[in-house]
């Protein structure tokens, strides 16, 4: 798991913390019919997760910890850390 800023059009003006896995693998269905497996990591692995997400009904900050709040894009500039590694 790793927990970074994440923004989305449905919050335009404010960024959120998010925890999501590193990795996650995504199941779907072939035009031919077979099920095909592909796995994302870090950036990526995110970016799908949170548009997944969005198939579900669910925008991002129902995956925010409870005690942390969203913070305006002014104070979230330059707040960018690298990824953790386990």
């Amino acid at each position: 798991m790793d927990e970074q800023y994440e923004g989305c059009l449905s919050f335009f003006d404010v960024r959120g913390l998010v925890p999501r896995p590193l990795q996650i693998n995504v199941e779907t269905t072939a035009l031919t019919g077979e099920t095909v497996i592909t796995v994302y990591d870090r950036g990526l692995a995110r970016l799908i997760h949170h548009e997944v997400d969005h198939l579900d009904g669910l925008l991002y900050t129902a995956r925010m910890r409870t005690e942390v709040a969203p913070i305006p894009v002014e104070e979230y500039r330059q707040t960018g850390r690298a990824w953790e590694y386990e």
